[in-house]
């Protein structure tokens, strides 16, 4: 008897490897390319929020929604803008939505505007997705990553990412992980009752 692992269990050895690889990304690497045929990066789970005096200027991100429209960020000036990066392929995304949607309705008439950037996604499924969980806020559509790597100052180095932009268009906080709305409403009512 050989003492060896058998091939399948030497090569499911080398793919769980490297499943671990493609999961790990730099603290400040956008990684557009890493989590194998399911683009899944996992997230590290970090939250960030950043006092008044310690935030930087967002890049006047722009691009084309979902329904064909157009956004330009230095538009919403004014509004507190929540960024959400996210992919119809990926779990933590599907189970983040419905929280999404209630901290957009819940805050809107406090001048609170969401955003989805659809990432490393078609454009049929992305639509498809916006149908299925009854999402109301708009989306751009971004399969390149351009917007994240715009993103300089807070990358959003994992799928789903969630960036709070406040009414100076200033990054606020950043999450890069999934969320539940217990845990995004308080901070961004928080920013939206700041002082313009």
């Amino acid at each position: 008897m050989s003492s060896f692992p058998s091939w399948p269990a030497r090569v499911a050895a080398v793919v769980a490897l490297a499943a671990l690889a493609a999961c790990s990304t730099g603290a400040d690497a956008v990684d557009q390319e890493s989590g194998g045929s399911q683009r899944f990066v996992a997230g590290s789970g970090a939250s960030t929020i950043y006092a008044e005096g310690d935030r930087k200027d967002a890049p006047d991100i722009a691009g084309t929604l979902l329904d064909g429209g157009s956004f330009r960020l230095s538009e919403a000036r004014g509004d507190v803008v929540v960024l959400n990066f996210w992919g119809s392929w990926c779990a933590p995304c599907r189970a983040e939505a419905d929280d999404l949607e209630r901290v957009n309705t819940a805050t809107k008439a406090s001048g609170v505007r969401f955003l989805g950037v659809n990432v490393k996604d078609t454009e049929s499924r992305a639509k498809a997705f916006d149908v299925n969980y009854n999402i109301t806020y708009p989306s751009l559509f971004d399969s390149a990553g351009r917007v994240a790597l715009q993103l300089k100052a807070a990358p959003p180095n994992a799928i789903p990412a969630t960036i709070v932009i406040d009414r100076k268009g200033r990054i606020a906080a950043v999450f890069r992980k999934g969320l539940l709305d217990d845990e995004l409403q308080p901070v961004v009512e928080k920013i939206a009752a700041e002082k313009p």
